[in-house]
């Protein structure tokens, strides 16, 4: 599983025109899932993705996390988190989670977040989305599966 999280001033996502998703201070998380994933794994990303302290204190240091300073999360799937560019010019997308699983667990990730985030926006799985950000620092991060285990 892979999260690329944008620490963001404003972020939103379009399906067809229209804002399905908007939040002002908080995180865009980009989320890619592989067939591999279960829900303890994504139990651990939501845990570091919730605890990351990257909002600046009052002494300008990056010390506060998301519900320190009343963030908001937008959780947007991108399956192209897991694009393979090794041969040729056009990525294979074999190692992203087939679209059943991954949407099962996409959703997992948004119930488990809204336990804890006041709001969490989200995008459409599988949709054509448009999506806009004021990245804050800028400050992205990626988390993965592989890493943090």
């Amino acid at each position: 599983m892979k999260f690329v999280i944008q620490r963001v001033l404003r972020a939103s996502v379009k399906v067809e025109e229209k804002i399905i998703g908007n939040i002002d201070k908080g995180f865009l998380v980009l989320i890619g899932v592989e067939n591999d994933d279960t829900k303890e794994i994504a139990d651990k990303m939501i845990k570091k993705l919730v605890g990351l302290r990257i909002f600046e204190d009052e002494n300008g240091k990056t010390n506060l996390s998301l519900s320190d300073v009343n963030g908001s999360l937008l959780l947007v799937s991108q399956f192209t988190l897991y694009a393979d560019c090794k041969k040729g010019n056009r990525p294979s997308f074999t190692k992203a989670g087939k679209p059943d699983m991954a949407e099962e667990m996409y959703e997992y990730i948004i119930s488990e977040c809204q336990k804890q985030i006041s709001q969490v926006e989200c995008g459409c799985f599988g949709a054509d989305m448009k999506v806009e950000l004021l990245n804050d620092g800028p400050f992205t991060i990626l988390l993965d599966s592989a890493e943090i285990l």
